[in-house]
C-alpha cells in the first residue's frame, strides 16, 4: 500500500508547510497517496500522532516534518533523541516505513532556510524506497 500520512510541527509553522508542499510534490512523483496531513504543536508530539496514523489499515507509511532549532539548553538535543528513537521504534513495531525530516537538534535559524526541502524530500524519497523494498 503506497500511502502515508504526514505529521507536522507547527511551532515553526511558515517553513513547516514549505515543507509540507515539498513531500506533496515528492509523494505525487513517486505515485504515493497522502492520506492524511496532522498538525501537532512541536516534535513532542509527534511519535504519539505517528502511532495513531500508523494503526490505520488505509496509512502504509508516515513522514514526520519539523524543526528542533537549537536553545540555551540541552532540551532540544534530549528531546530530539528521544522523538527520533521513538520514530525507529514505531517503524519497526508495525513494520512500517516512517519517514524524518525533522530539522536539527540543535540547527541555528542561518541553518534552515537552506535545508527545508531537501530534509522534506529525503524523508518522502526513503519512505519510497522502503516501500519499493517491501
Amino acid at each position: 500500500m503506497n500511502t502515508i500520512g504526514i505529521v507536522l510541527g507547527r511551532f515553526h509553522r511558515r517553513e513547516v508547510e514549505e515543507m509540507l508542499d515539498e513531500a506533496r510534490a515528492v509523494a505525487a512523483r513517486r505515485q504515493i497517496g497522502i492520506v492524511a496531513e496532522v498538525w501537532v504543536p512541536g516534535s513532542m508530539e509527534k511519535p504519539l500522532a505517528i502511532k495513531r496514523l500508523l494503526q490505520r489499515p488505509d496509512v502504509g507509511g508516515a513522514v514526520a516534518l519539523g524543526i528542533i532549532e537549537r536553545g540555551e539548553t540541552e532540551h532540544g538535543n534530549v528531546m530530539g533523541h528521544a522523538v527520533i528513537g521513538s520514530l525507529i521504534n514505531l517503524q519497526l513495531e508495525f513494520m512500517k516505513p516512517v519517514g524524518v525530516g525533522i530539522l536539527g537538534p540543535g540547527i541555528n535559524p542561518s541553518q534552515i532556510p537552506p535545508r527545508i526541502r531537501p530534509y522534506a524530500a529525503a524523508a518522502v524519497e526513503a519512505v519510497a524506497e522502503m516501500f519499493a523494498t517491501a
